[in-house]
């Protein structure tokens, strides 16, 4: 499957952004994350999504602040983000593991199978 993160741009701390994760085909059998990357660090797990049921996990950093859902009928995952920091300007990516895995939802970068191009976030003070 290939992915695509889009929706990404610079906005001012406070604001919001949506994220979008586009698949080139049905993400019924798989699981999604989202993860970002700053410049000099390591790719770092932002959520994931169990594509079934829409239980999602997200990473202390934002929890209470991002949101991840999907739209099945469109294969599309989101990722809703408000009330942003400087500290959340990243490259943003969207990441697929197959539904045969064993736990449905990871914070590993290495247990993912597909990744799809990034979409850069600033935040400005």
């Amino acid at each position: 499957v290939q992915l695509q993160a889009f929706g990404g741009g610079s906005v001012q701390a406070g604001g919001s952004l949506r994220l979008s994760c586009a698949a080139s085909a049905t993400l019924s059998q798989y699981h999604m994350g989202w993860f970002r990357q700053a410049p000099g660090k390591e790719r770092e797990f932002v959520g994931a999504i169990v594509w079934r049921t829409g239980k999602a996990d997200t990473s202390d950093s934002v929890r209470g602040r991002f949101t991840i859902t999907r739209d099945p009928a469109k294969d599309t995952m989101f990722l809703q983000m408000s009330n942003l920091k400087p500290e959340d300007t990243a490259e943003y990516y969207c990441a697929a593991r197959a539904r045969s895995r064993p736990t449905p939802i990871s914070r590993l970068s290495s247990d993912y199978d597909y990744w799809g191009r990034g979409t850069q976030v600033t935040v400005s003070s």
